[in-house]
């Protein structure tokens, strides 16, 4: 058999899941899946899937297993019930949880006969194999070289250790970056509304100024990476004040500060521990020690 054609099973088909079948259905790998709703496999059928009646049958169905649920507490009780199935098998874990739930996985698995990469996805379903699909794996290497042609057909892939865990750290902290920015633009918007203007107004000019910001990331990473925050630049104390003032400006407008107060307060422990010349980057000790 060419070893493109291995037969592949998907586990869950709600949005990823789906998306993950019809792709590999499209790029002519036979595919079992499996949902506790039956109904939601119907039109894979239609599209030339296996439609398994037992999580068991469609992993015994696959050598690659692709386990897409609604979240860890979900994939342990399915592979748990299934466990006599998954010997010999390569699981590939893309439901999104903390580290902790893929080197759990990676062990339950390893003690089970099964090898274990974990998935992080950046992706929308709709986008799952196109260029704008790139996934994070991180666990067994053996899994991520057998199975590349696979595995590539779902998107732009990096194998980013043997750690099962390390696709998912990088996984949550990407998004608590994204989440940070999202904070801070409906803060804006919120912002810009208390004094009629529109939310489609300020946008541009926002994003506008944060293009122009993001590469100074790259020069904030350097720092965090060698703890050396010496600056001749914009220092904490000049962001303590700058904080300080568009904090009480908007609660002038009657917005609440409740997304700038915390970076403001951990600003603050660094400025009255000494250390209001040092870069803004230095409010990572207080993050990383959590003091």
């Amino acid at each position: 058999m060419d070893t493109t054609q291995r037969p592949v099973t998907v586990i869950g088909l709600g949005n990823l899941g789906r998306a993950l079948a019809e792709t590999l259905l499209r790029n002519g790998h036979p595919t079992t899946v499996w949902n506790r709703s039956p109904a939601r496999a119907e039109p894979l059928a239609a599209g030339g899937a296996t439609v398994a009646a037992t999580a068991a049958e469609a992993i015994a169905a696959g050598e690659l297993v692709l386990v897409a649920l609604l979240d860890p507490p979900a994939v342990r009780e399915v592979l748990a019930g299934a466990a006599q199935a998954v010997r010999g098998r390569a699981l590939v874990n893309l439901t999104s949880g903390g580290p902790e739930h893929a080197r759990e996985l990676a062990g339950w698995a390893a003690r089970h006969g099964a090898q274990y990469l974990h998935a992080a996805v950046y992706a929308v379903p709709q986008t799952i194999g196109t260029a704008q699909s790139s996934i994070n794996y991180s666990g067994s290497a053996a899994v991520h070289e057998r199975w590349r042609d696979q595995l590539a057909v779902l998107g732009r892939g990096t194998f980013v250790g043997a750690d099962a865990g390390r696709a998912s750290v990088h996984d949550v902290a990407i998004l608590a970056g994204m989440y940070g920015m999202l904070g801070g633009f409906l803060h804006a918007a919120a912002m810009a509304k208390a004094e009629g203007i529109s939310a489609a107004e300020l946008t541009p000019m926002l994003v506008s100024w944060l293009g122009d910001a993001f590469p100074a990331l790259s020069t904030f990473a350097e720092e965090i990476d060698r703890a050396d925050y010496t600056t001749d630049e914009s220092n904490l104390a000049i962001n303590q004040a700058g904080l300080a003032t568009i904090i009480h400006a908007s609660r002038s407008l009657g917005v609440p500060a409740d997304t700038l107060v915390p970076l403001k307060e951990l600003i603050d422990k660094q400025v009255a521990a000494g250390h209001g010349a040092a870069s803004l980057t230095r409010v990572v000790e207080s993050l990383r020690k959590g003091t």
